[in-house]
Formats: C-alpha cells, structure tokens, sequence
C-alpha cells in the first residue's frame, strides 16, 4: 500500500494562543506503535491533552492534541515521528510501507570528557545542552574535587548518528562553551567499545534499605479496588460492550508522561488497542476509554488476569517512578528508580527534570551516577546523586524529595 509522504504525519499547529496543536499519524500499525509515538512526544516536553487512536491490527489512525511550546522544533518532531513508523521506501514521490522484524543496530556509543570549575547547576545546563543537540546520555559519572573542579564523563548516544563526524563534535563543544563559559576547561569526545563501557560501569550494589523498602515495585492489596479511592485512580473492566474486545475505563489525575506511562504497560504486555480515546477535563482529571484485546485476539476474560491487569497498571499511574532521599554515610544522596521498558529504552528527560529540580532548589551536586539494576522483576534506570551539603544541607529532605517528584510529574507550575 502507497501513502503520500507528507500524508503519514501530518501537525497542524495553534491558530490562537492557547489552542492546542493537533498531530495525525496515518500509517501501518505495529506492535507498541502508540507508545513509541508518546514517547517521542514526550522528549519533545509536550503535553498531550486529548488523543484518539483507532486500527485494524494492521493500519492505524492516531491524533494527538498537544499543549505546545514556543520553543518547539515542529520540523525536527515530525522527523523523529516518521522514523517511528514503519519502514518504508520512496517510489515516485509516494512512500511504501514494510514491516521490519529485524532488531534495530545498537547505536555507537560515545564518551563525553568534559572537564571544569563547579558551579551551581553546572550539570544541568550541559544536560540541557545535550538533550538540545538529541543527544541521549546513557551513563554518567561526575565528580567534584576538593579544589572545586569538576570531571563529568558522559556516555552518549546521538539520535542524528554524526557524533562520529569532526563537524558534529566540534558543535557539541561549542554549545557546551557557550552555554558554559569559563566553567568549562576542556571538551572531549571520542567513540568507545563495550569493553571501555563494561570497565566504567556503575556499581551494581544497591543498599538493601533501597530495594527491599523505598522503591517496591507492588502496590498496596488495599488500593487495587476498581472503584475511586483516596488514591484519585479508578479502573474499571468491561466485557459486555463489545463481542471482541475488553473496554478498559480509567479516571485519574494528568501529569508528565501520563499516556506514554499506559502505553509502556500494553506494549510490555503486548496488549492491542483497537481504539482508544484520552482527554484531560476540569482541574486536570482524565478521562481514559481503550477497547482492547490479548496477543492471541481475544478478551481479558479470567478473573486473575484481569486483577494482575489491573493492580500492574494502577501500580503504573500512581508510581511510574520511584524517589528517595537518603542517608549515605554522613551524606546526602537522592535516588530516582526508573522502570524501562522491555525494549530497554528508559522514560526520556529523567536525568533533565531532576537537576532542574536541584537547580530550582539551589542545591549542588557532588557525585553523580546512572545505571541498570534489576529490582524485583523489573530492569530499571537508577540514578543516584550525592548532593553537596557544603555548610550544612538547609533544605529538609522531604522537601528535596517533594521538588524533584514535582518535577518529574510536571506539577512544579500547577
């Protein structure tokens, strides 16, 4: 089947201040389509407020209504949104679609040396730097001397696939420079192996304190009723509406990442929607209705299934992440778990929301680390970051906890 290329995506952006800009994705359908798609919408840090998505199993229909910003790159998202479609070729103008089911090329991996003086969110405006200039930090190590000198060393992947070129480095430098100042002393960048990656690796002990209490994976028996609760999440299961599918009703809160958070969950579990409707209502609640059905097309219909549905996805809205402040020796350190999905790829703009979060707050960074960790049965992203005290940490814990949860949740401005 042919579709005109300017056809696939297509964004038409807000006639009046305040409207939403509305995306319409055409194309063939594929297993996690939708939440490739919010993924890509949420590293663009845009703020989806209404959607409708309708297949077949093999064709997919999908708008999104998005909250822009002034700031956003429409061309660049475009792009990155028909690269998350499924492959297709050129002929006569008119693109012809193919599923791919070969595993894509682990991309090249790179390190960034940068070396300098510290200063307040001095790491988050080379992170700001990088996720500009689309490049994703895998791993990163930073450290502050006594003498107040900084050397972060950064593993890098680069969504353009040009870091290896001297023009694509020579860039990355002079925005960090600019950006930077006499902060910065030096800047490297060279393309490493696994085994320079296996040998920086972070260690892969967590306190026990960390992975057996402050970040459990499972939520509470008492919450997993489907009516509302003092949680402000409510899911309800259907199967007397429709002779194909289970009807999935949600009512809960918007934050962050909402959407792309439901759509992890049925890509994990390979679950299918055949159509399914989001929209935020008055003071912020939404409203979801999917229509949905298992791998083999049939309904949720066992009763333990549908609990292990449930109470897996509720677990999904209220905790997509988890956030700790604790007591490392006589230190300070925060801790952020962050489920990835079964395809490895890690919620976008973590490590960016979190030293936002500390910039705002006025706190600096004296060690910071990223790395996989398996906690119960799920791989996740931890980041861990010893925060520099200096005279005395001033701000409670509690409330460094509560900041950078704000933060991740997008309720720092509500």
């Amino acid at each position: 089947m042919g579709l005109l290329y300017d056809d696939v995506v297509i964004i038409r952006q807000a006639e009046k201040e305040g409207d939403p800009c509305v995306i319409t994705v055409n194309c063939p359908d594929k297993t996690g389509l939708g939440c490739d798609l919010c993924r890509i919408i949420l590293l663009f840090d845009l703020s989806i407020v209404r959607g409708d998505v309708s297949t077949d199993g093999k064709w997919c229909y999908v708008v999104f209504w998005v909250a822009g910003k002034p700031t956003t790159r429409w061309g660049l998202l475009k792009k990155r949104l028909l690269e998350a479609c499924p492959s297709c070729s050129l002929v006569s103008g008119i693109f012809s679609f193919r599923l791919d089911s070969r595993p894509p090329k682990p991309p090249d991996v790179f390190l960034l040396k940068l070396c300098g003086f510290d200063r307040t969110a001095l790491l988050h405006d080379v992170t700001e730097v990088l996720c500009e200039l689309e490049l994703t930090i895998k791993k990163v190590k930073v450290s502050t001397t006594p003498d107040g000198r900084v050397m972060d060393l950064f593993f890098i992947t680069d969504t353009r696939e040009l870091l290896h070129t001297k023009k694509r480095q020579e860039e990355t430098c002079d925005h960090l420079h600019d950006v930077l100042g006499d902060a910065m002393i030096s800047c490297d960048i060279e393309m490493v192996g696994p085994e320079i990656t296996a040998c920086s690796q972070v260690s892969s002990f967590l306190p026990s304190v960390i992975t057996e209490n402050i970040f459990t994976l499972e939520v509470p028996k008492e919450n997993l009723s489907g009516s509302r609760s003092s949680d402000g999440v409510s899911i309800s299961m259907d199967n007397s509406l429709s002779p194909a599918h289970t009807l999935v009703q949600i009512l809960c809160q918007d934050r962050k990442g909402l959407l792309y958070d439901i759509m992890k969950f049925l890509k994990d579990y390979n679950i299918q929607i055949s159509y399914g409707r989001f929209a935020v209502k008055q003071r912020r609640n939404c409203e979801i209705d999917l229509f949905i059905m298992q791998a083999d097309g049939k309904k949720i219909v066992d009763s333990d299934k549908k609990e292990a549905f449930s109470s897996r996805l509720r677990m999904e809205l209220l905790c997509p992440l988890r956030v700790a402040v604790v007591s490392r020796g006589p230190d300070t350190e925060l801790l952020v778990a962050n489920p990835v999905e079964l395809s490895g790829k890690g919620r976008p703009l973590v490590f960016y929301d979190i030293t936002l979060a500390l910039k705002m707050l006025k706190i600096c960074i004296f060690l910071a680390e990223i790395g996989r960790h398996m906690i119960g049965d799920r791989e996740c992203e931890v980041y861990r970051i010893l925060l520099d005290e200096g005279e005395g940490l001033a701000i409670p814990r509690n409330k460094i906890k509560e900041g950078v949860w704000k933060m991740l949740m997008g309720w720092e401005s509500w």
